[in-house]
């Protein structure tokens, strides 16, 4: 049976997260970056092409791809982008060095998103979540996009709900997005098992937040990224430490 603390330490700090007010995401460390990405008015469609670079290279690198291809542009409207053929794209993520470990697949990828923006949202990648649709408008939405999967799809519409505050009709359909970090609290929190699939990672969550599963996601990920790292984890700094079965066992003076 899942631990009634357990479940209640991850979905209180959620849901103090969700509760925040809204702030500027940190998403690169590097401030004219992270203006880019955060101004949803004027540039939505940086924050959807940040997702869509945002596989098999670390999260901060790829999201840095729209501010690095704005910085040789001069700029990041739109029009400009919509005006670039696949082999302009192709240049920008690849010289003088590559923006992605896959240059070629990546420039696909971003050519066919403003392709996609342009011809289903008018050019506006803002109506992807506008009008309070359901969560699994949102996600199916970003799932249309040129090699984003469940995972990143799921993220964005976690990251629109939760970080800036975009209001949905539901949030039932925004799963966790289960990467190292939240595999690993998962398994030593004692949710699931060392080999657990995938499925039963998402599953897991569902069961323990019907409502919004998602709001798992950030707590999990942010104890696996500060303390409870592979190697050394620094359990009793935690704030899971008391209800962790693995953590609890740690002396309160190790670390």
């Amino acid at each position: 049976m899942m631990s009634d603390e357990i479940r209640a330490a991850l979905v209180d700090r959620g849901k103090s997260l969700f509760a925040s007010k809204p702030a500027r995401v940190n998403f690169t460390n590097e401030a004219r970056a992270d203006a880019l990405l955060n101004d949803l008015a004027g540039h939505p469609h940086a924050f959807v092409l940040a997702c869509v670079m945002d596989r098999q290279i670390k999260a901060e690198r790829a999201w840095l791809i729209p501010h690095r291809i704005s910085d040789k542009l001069g700029g990041f409207s739109f029009a400009l982008l919509r005006s670039l053929s696949f082999e302009d794209i192709r240049e920008l993520l690849s010289k003088p060095e590559p923006l992605h470990r896959f240059p070629e697949e990546m420039s696909r990828n971003f050519h066919a998103a403003v392709q996609h923006i342009a011809l289903a949202y008018d050019g506006n990648a803002a109506r992807m979540w506008r009008g309070k649709p359901a969560s699994a408008e949102v996600v199916l939405r970003f799932l249309r996009l040129r090699g984003v999967g469940p995972k990143i799809a799921t993220m964005a519409a976690n990251i629109l709900a939760r970080d800036f505050k975009i209001p949905l009709a539901d949030h039932y359909s925004i799963d966790i997005s289960a990467d190292v970090h939240v595999r690993r609290v998962f398994t030593r929190l004692g949710l699931v098992p060392e080999d657990a699939s995938l499925e039963e990672i998402i599953y897991t969550a569902r069961a323990l937040n019907p409502e919004f599963p998602g709001i798992l996601d950030f707590p999990a990920w942010e104890v696996g990224r500060a303390w409870c790292r592979p190697q050394m984890p620094r359990c009793p700094e935690c704030y899971m430490h008391s209800v962790c079965p693995t953590g609890s066992a740690t002396p309160a003076s190790a670390g």
